[in-house]
């Protein structure tokens, strides 16, 4: 088999890779070869490649990595989010109106939207994202769900206790969720999770999930305190969840409890801003030790934005981030959220030996995400060291 060329990424006038205690990188370059990272170092020492790209005098960086999405869905709810800028609270109910949309729907019209949405995300520099189940909540509809988000997407979560359906009993649903449900999505997933919150699922119902998804052999993640100070934040801590995510209302215990644990707080600024909730303390989580993520939490319903770079700017703006924080926290705080910070299969970094998953930025510095917010900055990405074309927009699902 003929091997991959080889390609010399140069001209790199900042490069940000995220490696433990590496500074930013001035005149830099990089060589991919067969997928991954095989040389960093200064543009004047260069080794020669089969291939040479010069970026101009432009930033590079680790791809995004987008922990928390929920690509498959079908309809939209623009009529509640236009209700709740009124002055409407959000509340956990509406994902019903996205249930009945989803179930409606054809495999290959939710395959069709979700990978719309994919695209959508790369080309913004997204080069590894995870995706949950959750709009389907019948074993037949969760199923199906989740074939559609292991074909899209780099990570699946099973999240069948997202809420209770209409019509079914509580603890038959929850048997449900942790039996059949459970078996039939387990095959496609790498992750369980449950929406803790008043309206979902209280603690002992989403520790009975989680519990449950552990002894499938799933790894755990879980929804906690976005409306209120639900507990869940503790819980996740206390099962050695992955990550817990929203984290709007914390107390001192709940932020201690982070602080001396491997889980990561992963905070979804999008989501925040469309549902008005308070910002979570990103400032005292990071100063007290916490490691944060951030997410675009992709979603008709309460965040609807594949843009992590709206994150990051928002994080920066609004939240007390400083830029080097926020982009940790969107590209390598991402993939500890997701267990992929380490080994072979790490991303969110560039470094020797890795997976080749970087962006250029159309700018000289990674500053600019939020000294120009909302202006789209990305000018390459490249995904397994394959260069990925910035698409025209795909037509909008009938």
């Amino acid at each position: 088999m003929t091997p991959e060329p080889t390609e010399l990424i140069t001209g790199i006038r900042e490069l940000t890779t995220q490696t433990d205690g590496a500074p930013r990188l001035t005149d830099a370059a990089l060589v991919i070869a067969e997928g991954r990272i095989a040389w960093i170092g200064p543009a004047s020492k260069a080794p020669a490649a089969d291939l040479r790209t010069d970026v101009g005098g432009r930033a590079a960086l680790p791809g995004w990595v987008d922990s928390h999405t929920h690509l498959v869905f079908a309809g939209d709810r623009a009529a509640e989010f236009e209700a709740r800028m009124s002055g409407q609270p959000y509340a956990a109910g509406g994902i019903l109106t996205t249930v009945a949309a989803t179930r409606a729907a054809t495999e290959a019209q939710l395959l069709a939207s979700a990978s719309r949405l994919r695209r959508e995300a790369q080309a913004q520099g997204t080069t590894f994202l995870e995706c949950k189940t959750g709009y389907g909540l019948d074993v037949a509809s969760e199923a199906r769900s989740a074939r559609v988000a292991a074909s899209v997407a780099d990570i699946v979560t099973f999240l069948g206790a997202h809420v209770v359906p209409p019509g079914i009993d509580r603890r038959g649903y929850l048997d449900l969720v942790t039996g059949p449900m459970l078996a039939a999505v387990a095959p496609h997933a790498q992750f369980v999770d449950a929406f803790c919150e008043v309206g979902a699922f209280d603690l002992e119902e989403s520790r009975e999930v989680l519990e449950a998804g552990r002894a499938a052999g799933l790894g755990l993640r879980l929804h906690g305190n976005q409306l209120g100070f639900s507990g869940g934040v503790r819980l996740a801590v206390e099962l050695g969840a992955a990550s817990v995510d929203h984290c709007n209302h914390l107390e001192p215990a709940d932020i201690d409890a982070l602080a001396g644990s491997t889980t990561v707080a992963t905070l979804l600024p999008a989501c925040d801003l469309s549902t008005r909730q308070p910002f979570p303390p990103a400032r005292r989580l990071l100063d007290t030790g916490v490691s944060i993520a951030l997410a675009t939490n992709c979603n008709p319903g309460s965040s609807y934005t594949t843009s992590m770079a709206f994150c990051v700017a928002t994080a920066v703006l609004q939240m007390g981030l400083t830029i080097e924080e926020a982009v940790w926290a969107a590209t390598r705080g991402g993939a500890r959220a997701l267990g992929r910070d380490t080994g072979s299969d790490a991303v969110g970094a560039l470094r020797v030996g890795g997976r080749a998953d970087l962006q250029v930025l159309d700018a000289p510095s990674v500053a600019h995400l939020a000294y120009r917010p909302g202006v789209p900055l990305t000018w390459a990405v490249w995904r397994q060291g394959v260069r990925a074309g910035v698409p025209s927009p795909s037509p909008l699902p009938a």
